[in-house]
């Protein structure tokens, strides 16, 4: 199938409706891909990027529907990774020797790809062209680590079309072809999504590379992506967005996301939220919890954030797993003028707050204090929690705030914002040969004189009375990890 983009165009590549992973498992498709190749007729034939591997079979076939493949006298390779140039060996084995215009670095990753560095490169060069014919000429711009070092843009003169290689794309399928034809606000929420999760760290480059394109002051009347749709209708629109997202860009938004093990966690993002919504009700919060919701979709959000909150449970001393991997990707990702706090709740120990807001530092965020919770949250504990959202809602604030005093419940202050717990229980000065035991975890005393009413133990209870299924209120663990209290003589 054959889609005619404009004049002596048109299009030849292949939608993937299933298709739900790129890169790995890395980013998640929700509205498959498309991978984008060109046919060019001029007084030469040219073949602009292939498809993915998968379809190599099914590309060929449907190109010699439309050509006699003998006819193609060159190919362009924008991109060399594997849904761009996938078939391209199924291709040479059938037009052997067919010149490849491409990077010097592209040459190094297509060998690696494929094993042929026997095919004919023809290296290219920004400002290099190429004559087609009929008074028109490919121009090639390099557009190194947008996003491999091998990837380049191709301008074809006279059409003022610009083949734009991975550069405003995104992953979509849709039947239509061109961007007046879809639905704008899909459209649009994929194209931040794609730039957002994949482009932002080269967010630097892409604004040199608009301007330098945008220097040679050529006409560009289409650009064509090599996913997703084409650009018809006012293509410096998705150039302005990018210009606009490349530029530190943040909403008036909190994003928070977080993981728990026994909702503990969950309660004081709840409470967070509420407390951000108290004194900012314009700010959009928006909450998730990363081991059961859209990785790519969170990502997405932590980018068009002022800020965001990160919370996890302890366990082993550190954060979960899947809140380490999101801290890992957000790093890798370089966002830029964008706040950071931490919070979770514990139970013997709450290393996993202070990892993440170690973590936070490092990846360039202006950090604020964390916050800690000891077991499951009471009402004094989410009003704390309340409290410390109400205070980031004022400190990131980017407008005027119009809060009536009484409406902030204000923390006690504290140097983390930790919640305060119950003191642990302490024994009366006894003598040595005392009742006394301790738990080996968190040393913790059970004092039989005191007992433990909140379990129904009753003060003069000896220990060998305590019921088997007692638990120490600090740590949970049950009566086997105690022992003698044999310092009980040092209150």
């Amino acid at each position: 199938m054959t889609i005619h983009v404009k004049n002596n165009i048109h299009w030849v590549g292949q939608r993937d409706w299933e298709v739900q992973d790129f890169h790995g498992t890395e980013f998640k498709m929700t509205k498959g891909t498309s991978y984008n190749s060109y046919l060019l007729r001029e007084e030469k034939t040219v073949l602009i990027d292939t498809v993915d591997h998968r379809f190599s079979h099914q590309f060929l076939q449907n190109l010699e529907m439309e050509i006699d493949l003998k006819s193609i006298d060159c190919i362009v390779v924008n991109h060399a990774e594997e849904d761009h140039s996938g078939a391209l060996a199924a291709l040479l084995e059938r037009i052997p020797n067919t010149p490849i215009y491409c990077t010097e670095a592209a040459i190094d990753s297509i060998v690696g790809h494929h094993h042929h560095p026997e095919w004919n490169f023809k290296t290219v060069k920004t400002g290099d062209s190429l004559d087609v014919g009929n008074g028109k000429q490919l121009v090639f711009v390099e557009a190194p680590m947008l996003h491999w070092p091998d990837s380049m843009m191709t301008y074809l003169t006279g059409d003022a079309v610009l083949f734009s290689n991975d550069a405003f794309g995104q992953h979509y399928c849709d039947e239509h072809l061109f961007n007046d034809e879809v639905d704008q606000t899909e459209l649009m929420d994929q194209c931040l999504r794609y730039y957002s999760n994949i482009l932002t760290p080269f967010s630097n480059l892409v604004t040199a590379k608009i301007k330098e394109v945008l220097s040679f002051n050529l006409p560009v009347d289409m650009i064509a992506t090599s996913h997703g749709i084409v650009w018809r209708d006012n293509p410096a629109q998705i150039i302005e967005k990018y210009l606009e997202w490349a530029d530190d860009y943040q909403e008036d938004r909190i994003t928070i996301f977080y993981d728990s093990m026994s909702n503990n966690t969950r309660m004081m993002a709840d409470a967070i939220a509420q407390g951000i919504h108290d004194v900012d009700p314009a700010v959009a919060v928006k909450v998730f919890n990363v081991s059961r919701q859209d990785k790519n979709e969170i990502l997405a959000n932590v980018f068009r954030s002022k800020g965001v909150l990160v919370g996890s449970s302890t366990m082993n001393n550190v954060m979960m797993p899947k809140v380490a991997g999101m801290l890992e990707e957000i790093t890798g990702l370089r966002f830029k003028q964008k706040k950071a706090g931490a919070f979770g709740s514990y139970g013997w120990n709450g290393g996993a707050v202070d990892r993440i807001h170690s973590r936070l530092t490092d990846a360039g965020f202006e950090t604020v204090a964390g916050l800690k919770t000891k077991w499951r949250p009471d009402g004094k504990a989410m009003r704390i929690c309340r409290a410390h959202g109400q205070q980031i809602a004022k400190q990131w604030a980017l407008h005027e705030l119009n809060v009536q005093p009484m409406q902030v419940v204000e923390a006690e202050p504290a140097p983390a914002l930790s919640v305060a717990v119950p003191e642990k229980q302490k024994p009366q000065a006894h003598g040595a040969g005392c009742d006394c035991m301790i738990c080996t975890v968190c040393n913790w005393v059970y004092d039989p004189e005191i007992g433990e009413p909140n379990q129904g133990v009753e003060p003069g209870t000896a220990w060998g009375d305590v019921p088997d299924y007692f638990l120490c209120p600090e740590c949970n663990l049950g009566k086997d990890v105690f022992a003698v209290h044999t310092r009980c003589e040092v209150a």
